[in-house]
């Protein structure tokens, strides 16, 4: 049965209150403000409050003031009963958070219509609130399911790509900690937060951080005779090797146009894949873009996959030394790297070094 709290100072009007109700309603009472705040201290909470105004001491608008102003209780309708009928009467009543008025002397079928009405208006949205409850955990989890879903697939296709190229899945893992890392540092130190904030918000990072191991995907579609060569390649076959980038973005492009929609996520792997290899100075390719004209995303990719490739063994080279590799990083500030993300990686080599040996290869993934 509903719960009824009956707030009056005179035993009369509770008595003819009480009878009117008890067949249909749990019933509680109070004969003043403070006894009616205890009341709504305990639990359960009534689903309703029939509350006088005109009380000694605490009156009742105080008391729906107190009610309304603390989250456990705010939700609970409160109908003022009182001698006060006139229009500014009513509307302190709703300004203090009541939902109905009704005037004494009462009527009867008036009390006990209002009463079911607003009962059943709070379970109505008790019910709803559950209902969207319920939708937006559904929703949360589907959400998650898919995020997990692109997740897989996004490594799925790197390490396709990464396989080809006889390289490892920790390869995937270390730049897009890179990345992040870099991304991060970038937003939050005062130094370069000023130019890198407002383009690094938590949504984009993420992006990044998803996107990062589709950098090489293009080259799933160069020759083995190329892509395995264990020498040193020839002008022409470099110049074969280095379409990958525009592979790897007509391949992410064609994604979006088979969506039909421009998705943020497939926006930043497209830019990652086709301009890790770009230059500052304008030297690298596919389009010889030069310092901002670079996407961001794809500025940052280039620190994390060069200082990769420069520790990791290759047929044609050995691993260098991380304080060797440094060194090189540094070197192609403003050449070959965007000056702030070479200050940044400076910054973070300790923290490029702790992520390759969490991640070097043979480690478990």
């Amino acid at each position: 049965m509903p719960r009824v709290l009956i707030v009056d100072d005179e035993p009369i009007n509770l008595k003819v209150l009480a009878d009117l109700l008890r067949d249909g309603y749990r019933l509680s009472v109070a004969k003043d403000g403070p006894q009616a705040l205890a009341r709504m201290a305990g639990d359960p909470l009534p689903d309703l409050v029939l509350l006088d105004v005109m009380m000694p001491g605490m009156d009742g608008m105080e008391v729906c003031r107190r009610l309304k102003e603390e989250e456990r209780t705010r939700d609970v309708p409160v109908i003022f009963i009182t001698a006060m009928g006139q229009p500014h009467d009513e509307a302190r009543g709703f300004e203090a958070g009541a939902v109905d008025y009704i005037t004494k002397p009462i009527s009867p079928p008036v009390v006990t219509a209002r009463v079911r009405t607003h009962i059943a208006l709070r379970e109505a949205r008790r019910q709803l609130a559950e209902h969207n409850r319920l939708l937006e955990a559904r929703v949360a989890e589907r959400t998650r399911d898919l995020a997990r879903a692109q997740d897989v697939a996004i490594r799925a296709l790197a390490s396709l790509a990464e396989t080809r190229d006889n390289e490892t899945g920790n390869h995937i893992r270390r730049t897009q900690n890179y990345v992040l890392a870099l991304a991060n540092h970038l937003r939050r130190d005062p130094r370069f937060a000023p130019r890198f904030a407002g383009r690094l918000d938590d949504e984009t990072v993420e992006m990044l951080f998803k996107s990062a191991p589709l950098h090489d995907v293009g080259k799933v579609g160069i020759p083995d005779s190329i892509l395995l060569k264990p020498g040193k390649l020839t002008d022409e076959e470099f110049h074969v090797m280095k379409t990958h980038a525009a592979l790897g973005h007509d391949a992410i492009f064609a994604a979006e146009e088979e969506l039909d929609s421009r998705s943020s996520f497939l926006r930043v792997a497209r830019e990652i894949a086709q301009g890790h290899h770009e230059r500052w100075d304008g030297t690298g390719y596919p389009l010889g873009l030069k310092g901002e004209e670079i996407p961001l995303s794809a500025r940052l990719m280039a620190v994390a996959d060069v200082y990769d490739a420069l520790i990791s063994r290759r047929c044609y080279k050995p691993a260098f030394p991380h304080e060797q590799a440094v060194e090189i990083m540094l070197a192609g500030r403003g050449t070959h790297f965007d000056p702030d993300v070479t200050d940044a990686f400076a910054e973070l080599a300790g923290e490029f070094l702790a992520i390759a040996q969490r991640f070097r290869d043979g480690a478990a993934e």
